[in-house]
């Protein structure tokens, strides 16, 4: 099931972010293990223009993801935020499913593009956003302060 956040996932949102960041080896400065939004997601995407989903199976909450405004980019470009799984939820079309929600929801609120970073060693995450148009670019776009992220890629909506 993928539902808006509540409230009442924050904690278990948290644990998933730190969980598998820390997999990836994707903790110390420049990444979004250490944003201050993570242990209160349910308030950082409350916004207009935001949106935060959870992905729960049997009552647990395994997986997550959202979109928002690209901070320091023109206002028609979005950022795919935080779309972690824990590995039990992985390869079984749930990523699919909810990238599918995420672009459609962001192009209903007015986004014409969509931007995203990711690190070099998430293989799976850069070959499902290949598959559903993103493009590789040279560089990062926007101000995300995630600067240890090597690979940048955006999408038209």
């Amino acid at each position: 099931k993928i539902r808006l956040i509540e409230k009442k996932d924050n904690a278990a949102i948290a644990d998933i972010i730190r969980l598998v960041m820390t997999e990836f080896k994707a903790v110390g400065c420049g990444y979004s293990i250490n944003d201050s939004e993570v242990d209160d997601m349910y308030t950082a995407y409350a916004s207009e223009r935001f949106a935060f989903y959870v992905v729960e199976l049997n009552g647990r909450v395994l997986g997550c993801g959202g979109f928002g405004p690209l901070t320091g980019a023109e206002q028609d470009t979005c950022e795919l935020r935080k779309m972690y799984f824990k590995s039990e939820l992985r390869g079984f079309g749930v990523g699919t499913k909810l990238l599918n929600r995420c672009l459609d929801e962001a192009a209903k609120v007015g986004f014409r593009h969509c931007y995203l970073e990711t690190m070099d060693t998430m293989e799976q995450a850069q070959r499902l956003y290949g598959k559903y148009g993103f493009k590789y670019l040279d560089t990062p776009m926007g101000d995300t302060g995630h600067s240890s992220c090597g690979t940048w890629m955006a999408r038209e909506l």
